[in-house]
């Protein structure tokens, strides 16, 4: 379910947050599916079970997940996350496309690289 790489410098929260939030986002957890526990997902990944606690209330505040007390957490449901998670993203993206102008990036390469990503392309 979740690899982590100890050599990655992105820490291991960050890992386990977004292997979780690929698994929600790609279906493979489904709408209301219940997460493993803290401890379980902890005992599984031979780590710190703060170190999974962060993750899940991390994702919890994004809205990818939802917790039960005395149930556990589930994944949310895309209509939910989606509003939020899409005003975050453009955010960030708003930013890094200032900063592309301001350094000079040509308006025309930037729409050329949204249209080849938004046909299934990949860039590097």
């Amino acid at each position: 379910m979740i690899q982590l790489n100890y050599r990655d410098a992105k820490p291991i929260y960050e890992q386990i947050k977004e292997a979780l939030r690929r698994l929600v986002i790609t279906g493979a957890v489904a709408k209301d599916e219940k997460l493993p526990s803290v401890r379980e997902l902890a005992s599984e990944l031979a780590i710190n079970p703060n170190t999974i606690q962060r993750a899940y209330r991390e994702l919890e505040m994004e809205g990818y997940i939802y917790t039960v007390p005395g149930r556990g957490s589930f994944a949310a449901e895309q209509s939910e996350v989606t509003g939020r998670r899409n005003e975050t993203l453009l955010k960030q993206f708003d930013e890094i496309v200032r900063e592309l102008l301001f350094l000079s990036e040509e308006k025309e390469a930037l729409i050329r690289r949204i249209e080849e990503l938004a046909e299934g392309g990949e860039k590097q």
